[in-house]
């Protein structure tokens, strides 16, 4: 008598498990990391009716410097600093600028303006600019209410 030898068939199952595995791995990495993604910079949006004013602001930054930049409702971008006159300026012009005045006084206030028709997306391209430039906070100026 002799062994026999059964053969088994040859199965071509592919085992998830592993797979599961990592994916959930990835998704525990993504969802933890997720909040500490950020883009632009720290906003303060100040309302019309509680608007503070630059006298305000400069008392409690303990600065009275001021970067102002507006924006035009087709788009042009004019600076002024520390109350000089507004200056029509390129993006470019306007990152240099605003970088060679904080390497100066690095405590400046910066705001941005706009015209009552100026598209939102003027201002989020004078944001995204001046996060460029170093800017870490940004005013946003209205106008007081009636």
């Amino acid at each position: 008598m002799g062994y026999q030898y059964k053969r088994r068939k040859m199965t071509a199952e592919i085992n998830v498990v592993p797979y599961i595995d990592v994916m959930l791995v990835l998704l525990i990495i993504f969802m933890v990391t997720a909040p500490f993604i950020t883009q632009g910079v720290d906003v303060q949006l100040p309302t019309s009716s509680d608007a503070k004013t630059a006298a305000d602001i400069a008392d409690k930054s303990g600065e009275s410097s001021f970067i102002i930049v507006e924006v035009s409702a087709d788009g042009r971008y004019r600076i002024s600093i520390d109350g000089g006159d507004k200056i029509p300026v390129t993006a470019q012009e306007m990152a240099l600028q605003v970088k060679a005045a904080l390497s100066l006084k690095p405590k400046s206030n910066v705001m941005v303006g706009g015209d009552v028709n100026t598209p939102y997306q003027g201002i989020i391209d004078a944001l995204n600019i001046l996060t460029q430039a170093g800017v870490e906070s940004v005013g946003l100026m209205t106008e007081p209410a009636a």
